[in-house]
């Protein structure tokens, strides 16, 4: 049997292996030319897809915290994100926006990113999806105040169940100024 990469990857081969009981319930042959591979493919796209659980904050920033005496907001948009909803386990996909400031620290521009990519890569909500994200900035920064906003589709909303392919969800999680502060929020949003 082969072993795991480490203590803390999925064993790629128990999953296949499950994969392969899976074909045989829904009437497939796993043993058909186009299946062969199939349990292997999906167990390596799985422990990909679900990457964040073996991730760390520490080890996203990598030490990309920096001291700025600037006192603005910062935002980046457009991220784009890859998830999987924890009901269906299929996929929704979208952009987050992330907004912060500062208080004397500010995070590489390519950490936010990668913050959202830590989250998103397990089986989520996306209601948890932003609000992770939100304290996630805030605890990394000591920010003033972090706002996030997401809109995504649902392939389970749009290749099953109500079948709307254009339907979009769109949530914010809104922490420190940009909760308690209206002229902070209405900024942000007006700049996404």
């Amino acid at each position: 049997m082969k072993k795991r990469k480490n203590d803390n990857s999925p064993n790629e081969e128990r999953i296949a292996e499950l994969v392969r009981q899976l074909l045989v319930e829904l009437g497939e042959d796993p043993a058909r030319e186009g299946l062969v591979k199939t349990p292997l493919r999906v167990a390596k796209s799985l422990a990909f897809l679900t990457r964040g659980y073996r991730q760390d904050i520490v080890k996203v920033v990598n030490g990309a915290k920096f001291s700025s005496d600037t006192n603005h907001m910062v935002i980046l948009k457009d991220i784009e994100l890859y998830s999987m909803c924890e009901h269906h386990m299929l996929p929704f996909y979208g952009k987050a926006a992330i907004g912060y400031i500062s208080q004397g620290k500010v995070l590489g521009v390519s950490k936010l990113a990668r913050i959202v990519d830590m989250f998103a890569r397990r089986l989520q909500i996306q209601e948890r999806l932003t609000d992770q994200i939100a304290h996630a900035v805030m605890d990394e920064t000591g920010a003033e105040g972090v706002g996030v906003v997401i809109k995504a589709k649902h392939l389970c909303m749009m290749m099953r169940g109500v079948e709307k392919q254009n339907s979009e969800m769109t949530t914010s999680a809104v922490l420190g100024s940009f909760r308690t502060d209206v002229k902070v929020r209405q900024e942000f949003m007006s700049l996404l």
